[in-house]
């Protein structure tokens, strides 16, 4: 089915004006790597001046992510929660992630696809940088249950992270390169080639079907998806209330958790829709299990809540319609991100 070509140059413009407030800020050194081109269109994000992206800080960092000794009782790594089939994302599928001795979390954990980009952390945005974001799982009792410092001491007992730490940052491990190193090696966890990516920005028509492509003009039409997921990420970003059932009585305050305003209570950050086939359950609180339940949900305009956006109204979607929206959310799987051997130990 041919797509509306006014409909996706205006598309591609907002998607370039928009992500082109994620300013490059590259203080390159010597030994600075060179990430993958993104395609045309694609904004890059900013590093941070006094963590450039080297191949020793990305080696520390990837070794620190799959190690346990980050954990209180060496039992979980980052990457009990975020694995690389999955984007990034928790292999166990448990609506909320637990830490250590099984304690559940506090939320389900998202993937981890394009972090690099984003402008927050966490489902309420509680951390502007990666490397905040890095400490916090580490040193939550619910989730990996060890204070930084003495993380830090782990490493220095052991010869090969002190040499790893040197060569990286020309210091001794603690806090500062732990954080550090964990947030270079995310920042490479970049995602570009689905098939979306081959029929969106690389101008390949037949990369779709024509039901993935009724998909696409649905959810940049009918459905209004665009109205939150927009961009090279698919979100921009925004904080609603999506009158999820059960919220009235979800003890998970949101973005009010942050802010401390009652009109902020229930808001969650939209999340990207990059392979998103990938990473269910859904919601901050693993609530809904399959990407039919989510077109569901969204159809229906979400239950009735107080504070529910009014974006939240029912789309008259027939139940092909909704099919077919899933059918184009499955193209945004990468297959090269989640099979690439550079992100695994």
């Amino acid at each position: 089915m041919a797509l509306d070509k006014a409909r996706i140059a205006l598309i591609a413009l907002l998607a370039g004006v928009i992500a082109g407030s994620l300013l490059t800020r590259y203080f390159m050194r010597s030994d600075s790597v060179k990430l993958p081109e993104l395609p045309e269109g694609f904004q890059a994000f900013d590093i941070p001046y006094d963590n450039q992206l080297t191949d020793a800080r990305i080696t520390l960092g990837k070794k620190l992510f799959y190690d346990p000794i980050l954990s209180a009782d060496y039992s979980m790594s980052c990457s009990s929660c975020h694995e690389p089939a999955l984007a990034f994302s928790d292999p166990r599928r448990l609506p909320i992630s637990t830490g250590i001795n099984n304690h559940p979390g506090f939320r389900n954990a998202p993937t981890l696809t394009n972090v690099a980009f984003h402008p927050a952390f966490f489902w309420d945005g509680g951390a502007h940088t990666l490397e905040i974001q890095a400490q916090s799982p580490i040193e939550d009792p619910e989730e990996m249950g060890l204070k930084i410092e003495e993380a830090a001491r782990r490493l220095k007992a052991d010869d090969d992270y002190v040499r790893m730490s040197r060569d990286a940052y020309d210091r001794e491990p603690d806090p500062s390169v732990i954080v550090r190193a964990l947030s270079a090696f995310q920042r490479t966890l970049i995602s570009t080639n689905s098939r979306y990516d081959d029929f969106f920005y690389r101008g390949n028509r037949s990369a779709l079907t024509e039901e993935e492509q009724k998909g696409f003009q649905l959810f940049n039409g009918k459905a209004g998806c665009y109205q939150c997921h927009y961009g090279q990420n698919l979100t921009l970003y925004g904080y609603y209330n999506i009158g999820l059932p059960g919220a009235a009585d979800d003890p998970d305050p949101g973005l009010m958790r942050i802010t401390g305003s009652k009109a902020d209570r229930g808001k969650f950050r939209t999340p990207t829709l990059r392979n998103v086939a990938l990473t269910g359950p859904y919601m901050h609180n693993g609530s809904m299990e399959t990407l039919e339940d989510v077109v569901s949900h969204f159809n229906k305009g979400g239950v009735a809540v107080s504070n529910k956006t009014d974006l939240m109204q029912p789309l008259g979607l027939t139940d092909d319609e909704q099919q077919a929206i899933v059918a184009f959310l499955k193209t945004l799987t990468d297959e090269s991100f989640i099979t690439d051997s550079a992100f695994r130990p």
